[in-house]
């Protein structure tokens, strides 16, 4: 396949990383090969920037990144922001009392900080969250009494929040009740989460986004997923790729269905498409 691939977005958890969080060494050395040629390499992530494990953040190469599911384009290596779409302080609030109404672990990412409750994050078993992902959560999050307060404190717009739960059928009626607000994007990428963004900050919106801000033309696109929240990615970048260990409706949506994030399935796709190495 012949290709003039120059932006490669790359979700992070169940893509680019292994299920253990780490980076293949054929991975980074794909990703290398990649930015040597002048492609850009683009991390495209639900987390924030500082919630981005350090080898990647100081991957030499990587200047521009896609957070917090795209509410957040930046240019990292001048601190620059170039996008943002954000959910209002009282507009979030009001999302967090609504997450009272159901059992459901929550927290909120405000100015590049996320933030979560020590009731939550002491009890992570009772939401169903993996052990990686609360590793993860213990890591990245800053700990406060209150998250409402903190936010009514800081009175600034808010980037995402996150519902965790350990009921399926809470988190169905919870989806109900966030969708018919008509106010916001509601996505996952867990089976036991929901992603709460503001209008506009979806991944395929904010590679078009940083695409013109580059100068580039979306066919000289790709894109990187295995989760709910990567839909609107693998959609709309010039070749969606779906991991091996996607959701099958987003392998339905993609253009091509590579190996699994275990198997190095990001580096298996982009030397097949882009660097055309027989492998």
């Amino acid at each position: 396949m012949k290709t003039d691939i120059r932006l490669i977005a790359l979700d992070l958890d169940g893509t680019l990383l292994d299920s253990q969080k780490r980076l293949s060494a054929r991975n980074e050395a794909v990703l290398q090969e990649c930015i040597s040629r002048g492609i850009y390499i683009v991390p495209c992530t639900g987390r924030i920037w500082g919630g981005v494990p350090e080898f990647l953040r100081s991957l030499p190469g990587i200047r521009y990144a896609i957070t917090t599911n795209g509410a957040i384009v930046e240019d990292v290596a001048e601190h620059r922001i170039l996008d943002e779409r954000k959910l209002g302080c009282a507009q979030a609030v009001d999302i967090l009392e609504l997450a009272g109404k159901f059992h459901t672990m929550y927290d909120a990412y405000v100015d590049g900080c996320a933030y979560g409750e020590k009731r939550f994050m002491e009890h992570m078993d009772d939401y169903a969250i993996p052990d990686t992902i609360q590793t993860m959560i213990l890591q990245t999050r800053q700990e406060v009494p209150d998250v409402k307060e903190r936010i009514r404190m800081l009175n600034l717009p808010v980037e995402k929040i996150n519902y965790f739960f350990g009921d399926q059928q809470e988190r169905a009626r919870a989806r109900r009740a966030l969708q018919e607000r008509g106010d916001v994007i509601v996505s996952s990428s867990l089976d036991n989460n929901l992603e709460i963004n503001a209008p506009g900050a979806t991944k395929g919106e904010a590679i078009l986004r940083l695409a013109g801000h580059l100068g580039l033309r979306q066919e000289q696109t790709m894109g990187f997923g295995d989760g709910e929240n990567d839909m609107t990615m693998i959609r709309t970048a010039g070749i969606g790729v779906a991991m091996g260990n996607a959701v099958e409706a987003l392998k339905a949506e993609s253009d091509y269905v590579t190996v699994t994030n275990d198997e190095d399935g990001v580096a298996d796709a982009i030397e097949k498409l882009v660097l055309n190495v027989e492998v």
